[in-house]
C-alpha cells in the first residue's frame, strides 16, 4: 500500500460540487479521500506535494482531440495524443473522425477504442463521422457506429452543408441519444478564405471569411435541432452572433451546446503577424513579419 498523499496549498476548483476555495487535497490509494476546509490543514504522515499558486481540479475533458490514427500516423497517434492530454492535465479525449480511413464504420471505432485502451495513458473515447467519408453525401449507419461505442457524430473539419441531411442527422440523434457535432461554417460564404476578414487580411494580401460564415451555419443548425428535438452541439464557437443564437436557443429549453477552442479565446487575427500578434509601432507590415503558422481562422 502507498504512503497517503496531501496535495498543499492549491486553487482547488470542481465546479461539480461547488468548490472554488483555496484548500489541501488528501489522496489514499490512488483516491481522492477528502478536501480540507483551509490550506495546512492535512493530517501527518502524508507525503506532501507543495502546489501554492497553482489550480488542482478533476481532469479536464476535450471533447474535440485530432488524434489522426488510424492512417495519418504522422501527424499524431493515440499513444502520443493521449500523453500530451495526460501532461495537459487531460484525463479523458475524445477522438474526432479525420482519420484514414474515416471513423464511418464500425471496424474502424473499434480500432480506435481498443487502441486507446492498449496504448494510451489516459481514457480515450471515438466520435463516428455523421456522412460516409465526411463529404455530407450520404448519412453513416449511426445506430451501428452508436452499438460500436461512439460518444457522438461530425464531419469534423467538414461542414454538414446539406440541410436535408443535417436534418436526417438531427432526427436520428433522437433514436441514439447522441448529439450532431457540426463544423460551424458555411463553405459558400467561407470560400477560400484563409483568416478572418478585415483589416488585417486585406493589409496582407489574404482572402478573408466573413463572421457571418459561422452565424448563418449556426443559426440554420439551431432551426434544425428545434423542428427534429434533435441533440446539436457546436464545434468551435468564435462570433459575437453565433454566441447569441446559442444563448437564445438554450434560453428556449433547444437541446443545443456548444465548445470554444483555446486559441478563439485567447488570441485575435492579429497574430497572423508573428511576434506574438504585436504590430510594429511604426504600423510597419513587413513580409517578413507575416508567419503562416499562427494564421488563426
Amino acid at each position: 500500500m502507498s504512503k497517503p498523499i496531501a496535495i498543499t496549498g492549491g486553487r482547488v476548483i470542481d465546479p461539480a460540487q461547488g468548490i472554488d476555495r483555496l484548500a489541501d487535497v488528501l489522496l489514499k490509494d490512488g483516491v481522492v479521500e477528502a478536501i480540507t476546509d483551509a490550506p495546512g490543514t492535512a493530517p501527518g504522515g502524508y507525503d506532501v506535494i507543495d502546489v501554492t499558486g497553482l489550480v488542482v481540479a478533476p481532469g479536464f475533458i476535450d471533447i474535440h482531440t485530432h488524434l489522426r490514427e488510424p492512417g495519418l500516423e504522422h501527424k499524431e497517434t493515440i499513444a502520443t495524443g493521449s500523453r500530451a492530454a495526460a501532461a495537459g492535465g487531460f484525463t479523458t479525449i475524445c477522438a474526432m473522425p479525420n482519420t484514414e480511413p474515416n471513423q464511418d464504420n464500425a471496424s474502424t471505432v473499434e480500432f480506435v477504442l481498443r487502441t486507446g485502451r492498449e496504448q494510451g495513458v489516459v481514457r480515450v473515447l471515438a466520435i463516428g463521422a455523421v456522412t460516409l467519408e465526411r463529404v455530407g453525401k450520404h448519412l453513416t449507419e449511426m445506430a451501428e457506429l452508436a452499438d460500436a461505442g461512439v460518444i457522438g457524430f461530425s464531419d469534423d473539419g467538414n461542414p454538414v452543408a446539406d440541410p436535408n441531411i443535417m436534418r436526417q442527422a438531427l432526427t436520428y440523434s433522437q433514436i441514439t441519444g447522441l448529439p450532431i457535432i457540426n463544423h460551424c461554417e458555411e463553405p459558400s460564404i467561407a470560400g477560400a478564405g484563409q483568416m478572418q476578414m478585415g483589416v488585417i487580411a486585406s493589409h496582407l494580401g489574404l482572402s478573408g471569411v466573413p463572421a457571418e460564415a459561422e452565424s448563418v451555419m449556426v443559426e440554420r443548425d439551431i432551426a434544425l435541432a428545434e423542428l427534429t428535438g434533435g441533440r446539436l452541439h457546436v464545434a468551435h464557437l468564435s462570433t459575437r452572433r453565433a454566441v447569441e443564437a446559442v444563448r437564445r436557443a438554450k434560453e428556449r429549453g433547444l437541446n443545443v451546446t456548444a465548445e470554444a477552442t483555446p486559441h478563439h479565446v485567447s488570441i485575435t487575427d492579429a497574430w497572423v503577424y508573428g511576434l506574438g500578434g504585436a504590430v510594429p509601432e511604426d504600423g510597419a507590415l513587413s513580409p517578413a513579419a507575416y508567419d503562416t503558422n499562427t494564421k488563426v481562422n
